[in-house]
């Protein structure tokens, strides 16, 4: 309509049926296409309903319930009646209501058949109930939306897509939300993902450029912009699509997204546009259905009940021969006056009806009340784990709690367990040990023998210091002080190449706000040695060096994956000269150094399996003088791969491999992770009980190896150790055939 408004009157009344003509026929294909196949990308227009409505995407109310009050009934009972047993006894109740086999009443089955139905029912419902309840709960959470210009609180089940939200410091974000504008500067915000991936550590999230100053509720209600993007899915670290505003094209990652799920940490206020909800948010595509689960004690007794009956079948057949047998020989001989009732005419059809008489008099042969019993012993068991006092945790003052009666029994067929290393066998505190650089350590105390030094105290050189930074070394402050080219340059990058966000309460009082502890500790040794992060902008990196502050041009951030294993940053320091810093693993950091590199590189590798012998998570520092030319010509390359439309992921790795190649060596970071307490003594009582225990680790095999020992995985008892360091299935299978004559089997 914006070109309308230039058009004579005449002109704009033509337009206008033919508008509604096209808007009408834009409906009629959305509808059509949404129900003759699946969604390939969502269009999302802010502020308008409308719109967004022709899309039938679904509302922000979400049903976590297995039962309503019309379906608990049916489908409850379908559930029940997967159990044998149930199903036996209702086929004897049929059999009962026959009077021609039936020896038995009717209500000497109906009755404990009902009690057991009725039980489980009773606890279905109770389960089922407060699944409603907590769906209710969120549902009806408030929530600040954006309505005709001003910001209303609306339900969260009545938000809608397209919808623009206000978020406020430590709420929840209702739906996954495109991130427009903070109360932050460069609208930074700061969210906690424990409920997406159990990680407390802080997050942040920025939103596009032209959007970040539509901080006004005013402006935000004039913003019409189109958000076209991938359909809905269940990658929670992946996002990609397109924001079309203002005749401006901005590529959207997963950096601009606020997940449902998340909470809102350290920022006064935000605002997002709603792109998935209800059941399309990634917090609920991850969850899956509710499943109807049995244990292995019912699939035992489920086959118990099984072979039960098969025996009663087979005395049936037993005593069905034998009543023929009878009737055949015997029973004739009293035919006129002892008749067969009148449906019976022959002694194979009487056999045949005796048969199902049998099967209901032996019925006692099936157990129903081992159902019961089974049932009450859960709930006696659930109720001791409740109970145990060597389960109550005295920090929390909190007791353990079953929330399920069939807890205990599943924890018996335990037989393998896989576990994360760190932050679970470690308690996720990590502290600068060691470094290397230019092929000196430091760190180390050189005689075990010798007193171990007094701790460093850095306040004295440095008033920006970390008080709670211990470090033992006083060699490596003194290189810093006699102004170590290599010392300054090792804590320069730690300085520069990290995503922690920088909190000044008051003056010199920093609060480091890192994405993960390692980098935490990184910054905070560069903090401890002289060179303070104090702040930094979507531009810029502020750093005090040795008492000097200095501002470096922040030109572009190589993220940090699994695939890559390092990070790199760009910067330009205030003489104009262009560097790329990077940190990363050693395996993949060595192989893109420059070859004058080498024998430093022979050293440092060293170091590294050092550190690693000991249990320590090992980093590789390098660096590379960019001229302008290059730096120019790689940005242009950079620019293509990041507003690509397809393929973008791979693009960018490309651009990423082109210049991190020639890099000179600095050294080589160590960190400690210190195990969480009880973690060897657990792990050596679940191998008593034969429990196979994995733990996966991304750290150095000779590190994983250590950590094995440390924690009791590995010990001396064994007779030798394998290492399979194969890296394709053909590999590893090979490796393993290898070594199996060698294993000693108890």
């Amino acid at each position: 309509m914006t070109i309308a408004r230039d058009l004579p009157d005449k002109c704009l009344s033509l337009l206008l049926p033919l508008h509604r003509k096209k808007q009408q026929q834009q409906g009629l294909d959305a509808a059509h296409l949404k129900e003759s196949r699946t969604e390939e990308e969502r269009r999302v227009r802010a502020n308008d309903r409308e719109y967004n409505e022709r899309f039938q995407y679904a509302s922000n109310c979400i049903v976590t319930s297995k039962y309503n009050v019309l379906t608990f009934l049916p489908v409850n009972l379908f559930e029940q009646f997967q159990e044998v047993a149930n199903t036996y006894f209702l086929f004897l109740l049929i059999l009962q209501l026959i009077p021609q086999i039936s020896s038995l009443p009717w209500f000497t089955t109906i009755v404990p058949l009902a009690l057991v139905l009725s039980i489980t029912a009773v606890k279905d419902a109770t389960d089922d109930f407060f699944r409603h309840k907590s769906d209710n709960q969120v549902n009806n959470r408030q929530s600040q939306v954006l309505i005709h210009g001003s910001v209303q609180n609306e339900k969260w089940m009545n938000v809608r897509v397209g919808d623009i939200i206000k978020l406020e410091n430590n709420q929840f974000v209702a739906a996954d939300l495109l991130l427009l504008s903070s109360s932050e500067p460069h609208g930074l915000c700061y969210i906690e993902t424990a409920e997406l991936d159990g990680e407390t550590n802080m997050k942040v999230r920025q939103s596009v450029p032209v959007t970040s100053e539509l901080g006004d509720p005013h402006n935000l209600a004039a913003f019409d912009g189109e958000v076209v993007c991938e359909p809905p899915n269940n990658k929670l670290d992946r996002f990609s699509g397109t924001l079309y505003w203002r005749e401006c094209k901005c590529v959207l990652t997963n950096q601009n997204m606020l997940l449902r799920g998340c909470v809102l940490r350290n920022t006064e206020a935000c605002y997002g546009l709603v792109i998935f909800a209800g059941p399309d948010t990634k917090l609920m595509q991850n969850s899956g259905r509710t499943k109807f689960k049995r244990t292995s004690i019912d699939c035992l007794m489920n086959t118990l009940v099984l072979w039960i009956f098969c025996f009663l079948v087979c005395m049936g057949v037993i005593l069905a021969v034998g009543n023929a047998v009878w009737e055949k020989e015997v029973g004739s001989l009293f035919q006129s006056y002892l008749p067969w009732d009148p449906p019976v005419d022959n002694f194979l059809f009487s056999a045949f009806l005796s048969f199902w008489s049998y099967v209901i008099i032996l019925n006692t042969v099936v157990p129903i009340s081992l159902y019961v019993s089974v049932e009450v012993i859960r709930l006696g068991h659930s109720y001791f784990i409740n109970w145990d006092r060597q389960m109550f945790c005295s920090q929390c003052l909190t007791a353990a709690e079953a929330r399920t009666t069939t807890l205990n029994e599943e924890l018996g067929q335990v037989e393998y367990i896989f576990s994360d290393k760190t932050g679970t066998l470690t308690q996720n505190i990590m502290s600068f040990n060691k470094c290397s650089i230019n092929g000196q350590v430091y760190g180390e105390i050189t005689d075990p023998l010798e007193p171990k030094p007094k701790r460093l105290d850095f306040t004295a050189f440095n008033p920006l210091a970390d008080p709670d930074f211990c470090f033992h070394d006083a060699s490596l402050l003194e290189c810093v002080k006699v102004g170590d080219q290599h010392t300054h340059d090792f804590f320069r990058l730690l300085s520069l190449c990290h995503t922690v966000m920088s909190e000044e309460k008051s003056e010199g009082e920093l609060l480091y706000k890192a994405q993960s502890p390692d980098e935490g500790a990184l910054v905070t040794a560069a903090r401890n040695f002289g060179f303070v992060f104090r702040s930094r902008t979507p531009g810029t990196i502020t750093v005090t060096e040795l008492g000097r502050q200095v501002t470096y041009s922040l030109l572009a951030i190589l993220d940090f994956n699994n695939i890559r294993k390092r990070m790199s940053v760009i910067v330009r320091d205030p003489q104009g000269r262009i560097r790329l810093y990077c940190k990363g693993a050693d395996t993949l950091l060595l192989e893109r150094l420059h070859p004058c590199n080498q024998e430093l590189m022979n050293v440092t590798s060293d170091h590294l399996n050092e550190f690693a012998a000991d249990g320590l998570r090992t980093l590789a520092l390098a660096y590379r003088e960019l001229t302008e030319e290059e730096w120019e010509d790689w940005s242009q390359s950079h620019r293509c791969a990041d507003t690509a439309s397809d393929c973008r992921e791979e693009r960018l790795a490309d651009a990423y491999e082109q210049i991190e190649q020639d890099m000179m060596l600095l050294g080589a970071t160590a960190i400690e992770d210190k195990l969480q307490e009880g973690v060897p003594e657990t792990i050596a009582i679940l191998s008593l009980a034969n429990i196979k225990i994995w733990v996966l680790t991304g750290d150095k095999q000779e590190t994983a190896v250590n950590i094995g020992y440390s924690c009791k995985m590995l010990t001396d008892d064994m007779g030798e150790v394998f290492i399979v360091n194969g890296h394709t299935v053909q590999s590893v299978r090979q490796e393993l055939r290898s070594v199996i004559p060698s294993i000693r089997l108890p």
